[in-house]
């Protein structure tokens, strides 16, 4: 996204404090979006946004080598996860 910024990128105001990127109050938005409404409304909206995600990825030409470097990270948080979940049950 194009408002993807970092501290670093961030503008700051009079008061020096910085400023939240305007990802962040979508995020905020989607939040609450999805805990007044049942998943039976929003589920398709975040499906649409998944899938397309997953098309756009698709298109990216990946030579072997660097699918299997992201597949061995992708293997590697998804092991830090569920350590973590299991050390921290809710």
């Amino acid at each position: 996204m194009t408002d993807s910024r970092t501290s670093e990128d961030a503008t700051t105001g009079s008061n020096e404090r910085f400023e939240r990127p305007p990802r962040y109050e979508a995020v905020v938005r989607w939040a609450e979006y999805i805990r007044d409404h049942p998943p039976e409304v929003w589920g398709r909206q975040q499906n649409a946004v998944v899938n397309g995600q997953i098309e756009s990825a698709r298109a990216v030409e990946v030579n072997a080598e660097d699918r299997a470097r992201i597949r061995a990270f992708a293997d590697a948080e998804l092991r830090r996860d569920e350590e973590r979940n299991e050390s921290d049950p809710e």
